[in-house]
């Protein structure tokens, strides 16, 4: 089923708008809050099966679309669509965080973001070579996790003191225990084979108490996607993304000593809750030399992640001047020791 926001003066199709939140028709400027919108104002198109094709209710044309796919635009007439077959049952997300920032919005972030680059080339920065930049609602899974550690460790503390002629060194050792529960709440991993994960990791994090109960027109004028892989396919990965932050918490219950060696680390992790959820992303798609560079968005905060190109005179530059840094520090040095100084 194919899903089209109609606005009620103009019969124009309306899309989510960030700015405001609410569903926005460009052709009149009506707005509509999408808790109040009236169900006579949405187009549907049935199809019998989950198809990779449908058909346009403005234009006629079909919308060919891969079976990922839950929203998209019209590639003749630009309609906004929502495949709504491909968010209900168990594909409906439960929650969505909307998008704040305007693809306006995204594009100057962009821009700003590119000029920061110490190390990227001039003509990089002047960000002149934009060559698309889509919204997207990409799938991930919030979980809860309740973890129990037991830990064993053997901590030191040394002291040095002088008797006599001597100079002793003093070592004790003390046997460390814990016994933790530590809890994380909305841990995010995206579900979609498509996306990079190390990418999508770094544009966290998200402010979560924006988030919503999930309502299809939230996607209007965005794409989205369905997940790919179910909250136990993707239970692994999340554990193995939060040992570093368990690692850290449990080294910060054990302070006071000059060195701790663990004898024995058993952590214990469950999920409690787990939660289908899009969240925005901008991507932006850049061409530089021949190559095409791939950049990603947080359509809520604007931060930007990906590998910009780099300079090789800069970096080279950079390296020469710390070169002759150290090369000046050391004379200096050998001024104060010596009393003089040679080139």
């Amino acid at each position: 089923m194919v899903i089209q926001y109609k606005c009620p003066n103009c019969g124009s199709d309306m899309t989510f708008d960030a700015d405001s939140g609410t569903l926005s028709c460009d052709n009149c400027g009506r707005q509509d809050n999408i808790e109040n919108f009236s169900e006579d104002f949405i187009a549907t198109v049935f199809e019998e099966e989950e198809a990779k094709e449908y058909q346009c209710e403005n234009c006629g044309a079909v919308i060919v679309t891969d079976g990922d796919t839950t929203a998209t635009n019209c590639s003749f007439c630009g309609a906004a669509v929502v495949l709504a077959d491909r968010v209900s049952g168990i594909l409906a997300p439960s929650l969505v965080l909307p998008f704040t920032i305007s693809k306006q919005q995204a594009e100057q972030a962009f821009r700003k973001w590119c000029k920061r680059g110490l190390l990227t080339p001039k003509d990089f920065k002047m960000a002149d070579r934009i060559k698309e930049i889509t919204g997207m609602y990409v799938p991930f899974w919030l979980y809860d996790l309740k973890n129990e550690a037991k830990v064993h460790a053997i901590g030191t503390r040394v002291r040095n003191y002088t008797r006599g002629d001597y100079i002793y060194t003093e070592t004790k050792y003390y046997d460390v225990y814990r016994d933790l529960r530590i809890d994380f709440s909305r841990v995010p991993v995206d579900a979609s084979e498509k996306m990079d994960d190390a990418l999508m990791d770094k544009l966290e994090p998200y402010q979560y108490s924006d988030l919503k109960d999930f309502k299809t027109p939230y996607l209007a004028g965005y794409i989205a996607e369905k997940y790919n892989y179910d909250a136990e396919d993707l239970l692994p990965r999340v554990k193995d993304k939060m040992r570093k932050p368990l690692d850290d918490y449990i080294r910060s219950t054990i302070s006071g000593y000059h060195s701790v060696n663990y004898k024995d680390k058993n952590i214990r992790t469950a999920k409690t809750k787990s939660l289908y959820t899009l969240l925005p992303v901008w991507m932006v798609y850049y061409d530089y030399e021949q190559a095409e560079h791939i950049f990603a968005m947080n359509g809520q905060t604007g931060k930007v992640v990906g590998k910009p190109p780099l300079s090789k005179a800069k970096i080279a530059g950079w390296f020469a001047s710390i070169a002759g840094g150290s090369f000046i520090l050391m004379k200096i040095i050998s001024f104060i020791v010596t009393g003089g100084i040679n080139f």
